[in-house]
């Protein structure tokens, strides 16, 4: 955020309920970036992002105003419990402002505080060039690439990238 602006990540609580529907519905509806059916109901949204099997966070700016959101889980059970997942989702006011930057650099803390030797983005979608670029820009490699694995509703099929950086 070049040190324009305040933001704090915290933990969500339910509180937050209503900043954080207003953040992934669009994202979810609109079908571009995640394998989540884009008529997934609210409750089903919200109990997908804050479930028991993860921990979810907010960003919020100096006044309060929640900015974005994500959610640091365990990527498998057992043996590959040591390597984590995370979801992100930014507000469409917020993009180009360091949100999702910032929030990835308190997930990659928050995993190595954790614990976790390694974090993987299981299915990220090609056409989703700001988020590659970002995630590349952290560190992450592209391990591999899945081809016309996600149906993208403007670009028909395209490619999903599995992306991974050792902790």
């Amino acid at each position: 955020m070049g040190g324009q602006e305040e933001l704090r990540i915290r933990p969500a609580t339910e509180r937050d309920r209503a900043a954080i529907l207003a953040i992934i519905m669009p994202v979810i509806r609109a079908g571009e970036t995640y394998t989540l059916p884009r008529s997934m109901a609210e409750d089903d949204a919200v109990a997908y992002w804050t479930g028991p099997d993860r921990k979810s966070f907010v960003a919020e700016d100096g006044t309060g105003r929640i900015l974005g959101t994500y959610y640091l889980r365990a990527n498998q059970a057992g043996g590959g419990a040591h390597v984590c997942n995370c979801g992100y989702m930014t507000a469409a006011e917020a993009g180009g402002r360091g949100v999702a930057r910032a929030m990835c650099a308190d997930s990659l803390s928050r995993a190595r505080e954790a614990g976790f030797h390694a974090m993987q983005f299981n299915f990220v979608v090609s056409t989703n060039l700001r988020a590659v670029r970002l995630w590349e820009g952290m560190g992450f490699d592209i391990l591999g690439r899945l081809p016309r694995a996600f149906r993208h509703p403007a670009h028909g099929y395209v490619d999903a990238l599995v992306m991974f950086k050792t902790l």
